[in-house]
């Protein structure tokens, strides 16, 4: 969202300042490995970024079960088989409690190529009224010591049941978690998070035979170097695709327990320009609690149901994820890209990709504001390279698709660290974005996707 900071940015600037200027250490690897390719064709690269999702029959045998089932078919998943007992929750954002049967996932431990300062946590699946999930990740470090379990979300589909939520003032004294980032407080000092484990907690009303359904779980293992400028990429593609452009200004007021409406909402908005370019989109039915005077009101629905009630916005990543892979047949992750070559790739593939960037005013030219943090839906690139956006902070719809200057919006995409107007070391979020693609995608799209570690 431009204008204002998000909890989110403020806490990564405290981090940044934690962390000091120094390049945090990378492993070497092959462009050829997940998350490792190079800004050209076969160049050698530091690895940077690591993904590991569990989604196949497999996968999800491999795990521990406890009162939990795969299932097999076109789109494994996981299930509550057999209750382990029941627990009580209460909602700290309604303060009611309520009892819940519950059974449990945990994944087995994964050793990321990437020793990482972050990790972020997305998942795919489903929640029918009377159930929600729990996701929890636990770390090992370097020095062999473990982290506690940390709460990565609360989540449900709809939000009858319980508030979807983020957990704050989760922290072992050496990593704490960001809304849904888990970071290292100290990077600058060496210490790294070797290993990790997901654990899935699977709820619903005591005596029902409903039960969530997780057809991926997964998690981004990061380091990325301390750097307030980054290499130039070579242009290497003139694509633009044909996704729906939406804006978030002109839900401004609208719905404002919401993050005060519109003018906040980039992350849904994009989101949603992006599910359509999909052919995904709610039905009638679901939009029938927006007001009829609002245009796109499929905006308005995206943005309640990636609220997170702690983080008080509609901006929590895992979230946004969550929703858009609540659609039929749709795949959704959180990762970061080490480069526009890697844009490059997805766009050439035909996949949109969501970006998360900060920036003043002056550093990218025709935007005509400044932000702490906001998201775009990247849609191509032009025969000189430069990003062709859809940017919902524009003024109408008709005026959402932007080309902007490719060095200067990689610059402010792909770095750690900024200046904000006041001259103060902010943090930047150092290439994260969405990615979304259908369950049966294209071949050449398939390959895309492998190429980034995302399949």
């Amino acid at each position: 969202m431009p204008g204002s900071a998000s909890r989110r940015t403020v806490l990564a600037a405290a981090l940044a300042a934690a962390a000091g200027t120094a390049a945090a250490g990378a492993v070497p690897a092959s462009a050829s490995e997940p998350g490792g390719t190079g800004e050209g064709a076969g160049a050698a690269a530091p690895a940077t970024v690591a993904n590991r999702f569990w989604s196949t029959f497999t996968d999800w045998r491999s795990g521990a079960a406890e009162g939990t089932r795969a299932v097999a078919g076109s789109r494994p998943g996981l299930v509550l088989d057999a209750p382990l007992g029941v627990t009580d929750y209460t909602d700290p954002h309604t303060g009611l409690t309520s009892s819940w049967e519950y059974a449990r996932w945990t994944s087995p431990a994964h050793t990321p190529a990437v020793p990482a300062t972050e990790v972020i946590a997305s998942w795919n699946a489903r929640t029918p009224a009377g159930t929600w999930l729990q996701v929890e990740l636990a770390g090992r470090y370097a020095d062999g010591t473990a982290t506690p379990w940390f709460v990565m979300g609360r989540w449900a589909s709809g939000d009858t049941d319980i508030r979807r939520t983020s957990v704050d003032g989760q922290t072992d004294g050496r990593s704490s978690v960001w809304t849904d980032t888990l970071a290292v407080d100290d990077p600058a000092s060496g210490l790294r998070l070797v290993a990790y484990r997901l654990r899935l907690t699977l709820h619903r009303r005591p005596g029902s035979t409903l039960t969530p359904t997780v057809w991926r779980l997964g998690a981004m293992a990061s380091d990325v170097p301390d750097r307030f400028t980054v290499p130039a990429s070579v242009p290497g593609l003139a694509r633009e695709l044909a996704v729906p452009r939406y804006s978030q200004n002109t839900h401004v007021g609208q719905y404002p327990e919401y993050d005060n409406g519109g003018e906040a909402w980039c992350s849904p908005t994009s989101s949603q320009m992006i599910l359509e370019y999909w052919g995904r989109r709610p039905s009638a039915a679901e939009l029938a609690w927006v007001n009829p005077d609002y245009a796109d009101p499929q905006v308005c629905h995206a943005a309640r149901y990636t609220y997170d009630h702690q983080y008080e916005g509609c901006g929590n990543w895992p979230f946004n994820a969550a929703y858009a892979a609540g659609y039929p047949s749709m795949n959704a992750v959180v990762t970061r890209l080490r480069s526009l070559t890697d844009l490059e790739t997805l766009i050439r593939a035909g996949i949109p990709a969501m970006t998360s960037q900060s920036f003043r005013a002056e550093e990218l030219t025709g935007a005509g504001y400044g932000t702490s943090g906001h998201l775009m839906t990247v849609i191509g690139f032009t025969a000189a390279g430069d990003v062709i956006a859809n940017d919902p902070a524009s003024p109408t719809n008709e005026a959402v698709r932007r080309v902007y200057r490719r060095r200067e919006w990689e610059n402010i995409w792909l770095r750690t660290k900024r200046y904000d107007a006041n001259g103060k070391v902010r943090g930047g979020t150092g290439g994260i974005c969405y990615i979304f693609w259908p369950v049966k995608s294209a071949p050449s799209q398939h390959r895309a996707l492998q190429a980034l570690g995302l399949v």
